[in-house]
Order: C-alpha cells, then structure tokens, then sequence
C-alpha cells in the first residue's frame, strides 16, 4: 500500500522544475504520507450551498479530513465517493463513517471525534468501532507509533496531531514569543472587538524579523499542505512576497465572522472546538443532523487513488457534484486537461464542480482545451459569494461551474 500511495504522491506533486523544487516537492510528496489534516481546512456549509444536493445526486469529493464528505451525507445525496492521496487520510475518513453507523449515539459521537481527547475514547473504540471497521483500516489504527496505537491520539487531543496541528502548534509558539494571549479573542463578542485584537495584537507580529524570515521559505506552508507550486500562486498575489497575503488571510480568519459562528478560528486559535452548548461545529457534529447521517453513512464510501483514476472507471453522464478542494493548483496542465477530460464525461446535465485557489483567480481558462471548458459555464456570482462566505478564510478564491451538457 505504502508503495502505491507513494507513486501516486509523486505523480501529484512532483513537477518539471528546478533541482531545489525538485527536493522540496519529494519532501512534501512523504510528508503527505502521514495524515496532514485532523479537520479539513474548507467550509462544507459554503459547498452544500453550492452543490444544492438532492437525493439524486452521486457526488464525488477529494476527501482530506473528511468533515465535507460525513457533512454531505447528512444532506442525504444518494451516493459519496471521497479519494484521497494520503492513506491516513483514507483511513480517518473510514473510521468516522464506521463510528457515525456504530457508536450508540450522538454524544458518543461528539466526544470521539467532537472533543478527541478523553480517555474513555479508547473503549469507546474497542466497543463499538473496531469491529466494523475493513481489515486495513482496522490494521492502521491498531498499528503504533512511537510505541503508542495510533487510535491513543483520540484521547490526546486529535487536532493537535497531523502536519496542520503541529502547523498551529509553532504559529503558537511565534505568538507566545511575541506575548500574544488569544484567549481575548475567542472571549470576544463583537466584530469591533475581533478586529481590535488584530489591529494591536497580531498585525505587529508580520513585522518580526523571524515571522518574515520564516515566510520566505516555501518549505514553511507544508504544515498547512501547500506544496511549492501552490505557495509560488499565493506569493503571485502579494506581489512576489508571501507575508501580506498570509496577512490578509488571516485578518479575514479572525476578523470577518463572529468568532462564536466560526469553528475554524477555534481551531486556529483555541486548538479546539468552543465548548460552549451552541458552539459552531461542522455540519457532521452538529447534533440536529445526526440522525440523518447515521441513516446515509453506508452510502458513502472512500479510496486511496486519484480523483481522475477514480472517475476513469465510472459510467457516463454518472455524477451530479464534484469537489476538487484546491487539488488543481498542484496540476501542471497535462493532468488538469486528463482530470477535466474525465469530469465531463462522467457528469450529467446541470452536474456542479466547485474547487479552491491560493489564489484569486480561476486557474482553468487558457489551460484547460476549449473544447472541455466550452462545456461548462462559471458561475460567476456564485464563486463571489462561496469566496465571501468560506470561514476558513485560508484560500484566494471558491469557483462554481456547471455542466451544459
């Protein structure tokens, strides 16, 4: 398996470029083998507004941590196929649709994967999970590492682990360093009061020598999963310079959205959920759409291969809704024409694609044929208001298209 997921890595990321990208893109390709991310880094509420998903839909998604695929199943699509690259990212995704169908109920749930830090959460493995769980699966959370199962991480604080949560770990570390407490903002109750603690507290810190040293390595993102060719887009929009687009999108993190509303600063800067009664949650822990994602856990399913492999098998005109994440900035246009190649040939009239840039501008025109993208209309208005609603606030742009037929 180790060596397959490799392969697949490599033929991903690894681009024609200089030596010295050359050495970054295998670095980040191994690095991608762990798992990276705990909780996936874009809002599943602003893709099911998008995707408008019926009960005849058969969506497929790239499937990172698997919060957008288990939040779509709730919406009750007939089918979810998620594939990811990464097989601890496989294998957390299966794990949650075993635990969503087998755990006794949502506050069980909620505290596996909710808190994911209670030493209680190993019994609830043994109990209810393993059991239902595919013998690989199964295999890789029995598994250790560093001496330790690797299922111990649900009770020592899950979202603390991956590239991503020791990512938040040293931007904690550079805070500390420039005396930065953030328990004021996750206490704040007003935007005015978001926005001042940025302004006195987190705005200075782009200034430190150190904060800019460190942006200027391109190997300083991989905690956040951006590999060379996507960190080369983002510092496109600063001018060449990565700090004052990492600035802006931080501002937005912390400064757009009631912080009480958004699951995703918590993350950031509390490392955790708010633990408040009606705290902001993904879709897929929220207690009123339990019920309903128990009842559609089985119609979904995940692979450790890539979206256009995956597609290459499927039928014609078979597929309603597609979700790339930002997966095509890593694409040099070979492989951005074979993926759109087989998304039109799999999709049904009316089918949707929606998908992320580090930028802010929609990478397909110019490099995608004619003939494929004439097929597809961007919606142009409904990528503005994806962009503008994404709590996550990390990429440049959210971009719709759907199919003519």
């Amino acid at each position: 398996m180790t060596m397959t997921a490799q392969a697949q890595l490599d033929a991903a990321v690894l681009q024609e470029g200089d030596a010295a990208t050359g050495r970054l893109e295998r670095l980040f390709s191994r690095l991608f083998l762990g798992l990276v991310y705990p909780q996936i880094w874009e809002d599943p509420a602003v893709d099911m507004a998008a995707l408008e998903i019926t009960p005849q839909d058969n969506l497929v998604c790239i499937a990172s941590g698997s919060c957008n695929l288990l939040s779509y199943l709730a919406a009750g699509p007939a089918s979810v196929t998620g594939v990811d690259l990464s097989p601890a990212h496989v294998a957390l995704g299966r794990l949650k649709l075993a635990a969503a169908q087998a755990l006794p109920d949502h506050a069980a749930f909620y505290q596996f994967f909710g808190r994911a830090d209670m030493e209680v959460n190993r019994a609830l493995y043994e109990r209810y999970i393993r059991d239902h769980l595919d013998p690989e699966t199964r295999a890789f959370w029995d598994g250790r590492r560093l001496l330790r199962r690797r299922i111990s991480v649900f009770q020592a604080g899950f979202y603390r682990h991956g590239l991503l949560g020791r990512f938040l770990g040293a931007v904690h570390l550079v805070a500390r360093l420039g005396q930065v407490d953030f328990a004021p903002l996750l206490a704040a109750r007003t935007l005015a009061e978001q926005r001042a603690f940025f302004d006195q507290q987190i705005a200075p810190l782009f200034d430190m020598r150190l904060v800019r040293l460190l942006a200027g390595f391109r190997a300083s993102l991989f905690g956040l999963g951006i590999p060379p060719a996507q960190y080369d887009k983002l510092a496109a929009d600063g001018g060449g310079d990565v700090l004052p687009v990492l600035r802006e999108r931080v501002r937005k993190l912390m400064c757009e959205f009631p912080i009480r509303e958004n699951y995703f600063a918590w993350q950031a800067f509390g490392r955790c959920y708010d633990p408040a009664p009606d705290a902001s949650l993904p879709p897929y822990l929220q207690p009123q759409n339990f019920a309903a994602l128990r009842r559609h856990a089985a119609r979904g399913r995940l692979v450790n291969r890539s979206l256009t492999d995956l597609l290459a098998a499927e039928p014609t005109g078979s597929k309603q809704g597609y979700v790339l994440l930002d997966a095509q900035d890593w694409m040099n246009d070979a492989q951005l024409n074979a993926l759109w190649q087989e998304i039109t040939r799999t999709a049904s009239p009316g089918a949707r694609v929606i998908f992320r840039t580090g930028g802010a501008a929609d990478i397909l025109p110019g490099r995608v044929r004619a003939e494929i993208l004439d097929r597809w209309q961007y919606d142009a208005e409904g990528s503005a208001r994806g962009t503008a609603a994404d709590r996550s606030a990390i990429y440049g742009g959210f971009h719709l298209y759907r199919f003519q037929g």
